[in-house]
């Protein structure tokens, strides 16, 4: 069974403790300077990071404000926000944290190389996509694994996220080919040689519980983000990096896009696939994604309006963490232990994050005002769940200038508070991980903002 359909697209990147302004001054400063270099902080190698988890050692901080724009005039309108202030805050995340999105002409190619329509025992049909990207340098192949809910007619709503181990790895099902893509080692798992095994199969099967959500009507798809670029420092070679390369070039320039932008770059491709299938609602999908995918999944929807809702799960520093507390995992610690995760120009705020000119409440901000859910772990923290919980509330402001009920909330919430308002919140006891109760709660929040 095969069906194709093509795409040529000129793609830029997708349309899309106290707190006072920044200085103009340093804003603007650090926008020249991260533009040619950042100063490395080789010294510091080979010491020792020890995280802080004491609430009281968080540094005093001032954060950004993101009603101001540049100048320092304040942001009185949505239309304001909406012409002008998103754009000035998005410019400097794309300069000085996830890259910018190279603009190329390319072509994109979608083919249905499978469909079971008796997937679980019947309950759901199984479909499996192969987005062709291609440019005059080089091909890439991301394989989409969708499922649909048989119960009830679509277009679904839908959850789209990234994976971890491959899309065998999301289910036991046998007739699902295992991914021959490069694979982080985890031996106990069935990763060797940083390739998958029949062990891998299923894996993770309990971060993505698929009968649970067709049950509940939603349709479900992921793509393995190694089929997008391989997260480990590669020089950026293997993966989409080097189709966008000018003549000559052979890595990203320093304020061009890592590893997370270009993961956030595949979802969008996800998204355009899902406008042309009729089994998909396109105007009802939930990006997700837990860790640095959750990272990715909020970078996504900052950059791409098509998203109806974000969910961020445990994605703590680089994702809905404030960076400023430097509270469990910071930016030098992050920068140095996955370099080819960000952008070059983000390291110059390697133990300098006073200095940056965003923080991640402004992720958060720039999605609005479609429906953000965070959602922690007690235990996870690395992550920093109450720097989670911050960055939302810090976010709350744009929400209500949008016209929405923000949070909803100045208390903060407890791990019974119903998921309903525009920016929520999540806790669950444990560790840093995917259940079932996290599902629950994003099913929750999405039942309520999107309807069938």
């Amino acid at each position: 069974m095969a069906t194709s359909v093509s795409l040529f697209l000129f793609l830029a990147p997708p349309m899309i403790k106290n707190k006072a302004s920044l200085s103009i001054a340093t804003t603007m400063g650090f926008l020249l300077l991260g533009a040619y270099f950042w100063i490395p902080d080789t010294h510091l190698q080979a010491q020792t990071f020890t995280p802080n988890y004491d609430e009281s050692k968080v540094p005093q901080y001032t954060l950004p404000d993101p009603l101001r724009f540049t100048n320092g005039n304040v942001v009185a309108t949505s239309e304001a926000w909406h012409q002008k202030r998103r754009q000035e805050i998005l410019q400097l995340f794309e300069s000085q944290v996830y890259g910018k999105t190279p603009s190329a002409a390319i072509t994109v190619t979608f083919q249905l190389k499978s469909k079971n329509p008796n997937a679980f025992q019947g309950k759901a049909t199984r479909k499996e996509i192969a987005i062709q990207v291609s440019s005059q340098q080089r091909v890439l192949t991301m394989d989409l694994l969708i499922y649909l809910p048989n119960d009830r007619p679509g277009p679904y709503r839908t959850f789209l996220g990234l994976n971890f181990g491959g899309n065998h790895s999301v289910t036991t099902e046998k007739d699902l080919s295992i991914s021959n893509r490069w694979m982080r080692n985890k031996e106990d798992h069935g990763y060797i040689n940083h390739r998958a095994t029949e062990h891998s199969r299923g894996i993770y099967s309990s971060r993505w519980p698929v009968e649970s959500i067709i049950q509940r009507n939603f349709a479900v798809a992921t793509i393995y983000y190694g089929d997008i670029d391989p997260d480990y420092h590669d020089g950026f070679q293997d993966g989409v990096h080097p189709l966008f390369y000018e003549p000559g070039q052979s890595k990203p320039n320093h304020d061009q896009w890592g590893s997370l932008g270009a993961w956030a770059w595949g979802l969008s491709r996800a998204m355009d696939y899902f406008q042309i299938d009729t089994d998909i609602d396109s105007d009802k999908v939930i990006v997700l994604g837990h860790s640095r995918l959750g990272k990715t999944a909020l970078w996504a929807a900052a950059q791409d309006t098509r998203f109806a809702i974000a969910i961020s799960n445990n994605s703590g520093c680089g994702g809905a963490a404030l960076s400023r507390r430097r509270f469990g995992e910071t930016v030098q610690r992050i920068n140095r232990s996955f370099p080819h995760w960000f952008n070059t120009n983000f390291k110059q705020f390697n133990n300098r994050e006073d200095t940056l000119p965003i923080d991640q409440h402004m992720l958060i901000a720039l999605i609005a005002p479609r429906p953000v859910l965070v959602s922690s772990a007690e235990e996870d923290r690395w992550a920093d769940p109450r720097g989670e919980l911050l960055s939302l509330q810090e976010a709350d402001a744009v929400y209500r200038l949008l016209g929405t009920d923000g949070t909803g909330t100045t208390t903060v919430p407890s791990k019974d508070r119903p998921y309903f308002s525009t920016l929520s919140y999540h806790i669950r006891p444990g560790k840093h991980d995917v259940t079932l109760q996290d599902w629950n709660a994003f099913m929750n929040f999405s039942e309520h903002h999107l309807k069938p």
